[in-house]
């Protein structure tokens, strides 16, 4: 609908990423903190897609993005998810932490 070069889409779900990329989607965030189990499937997604982007929720997170470089000097694309009072997932603005790990991502 809106015209542009590129497709995009959040996911919920690896599978659902694999599924609208083979359908064409060169940009999806997958809109859950990856756990490092995942984070293979997630590299692959990176590779291959225009823009895989990731949530971030904590220190953890990202150092674990640091230690595991994208090859050929892809860089990974990172949001930082908050958590706006629900406590379902995020870190919270108000931890001390929040601030530092957004500049950190920035």
């Amino acid at each position: 609908a809106a015209g542009g070069p590129r497709r995009g889409i959040v996911v919920s779900t690896l599978a659902e990423a694999r599924f609208f990329a083979a359908g064409g989607f060169d940009d999806i965030l997958y809109a859950f903190p990856v756990p490092a189990w995942r984070l293979a499937e997630c590299s692959a997604l990176a590779q291959r897609l225009q823009a895989f982007q990731l949530l971030l929720d904590s220190p953890q997170g990202l150092e674990m993005l640091l230690q595991n470089p994208l090859p050929g000097g892809k860089r990974w694309l990172v949001w930082l998810k908050l958590d706006c009072g629900n406590g379902r997932a995020g870190i919270r603005p108000t931890d001390p932490e929040a601030l530092a790990l957004a500049r950190a991502i920035a």
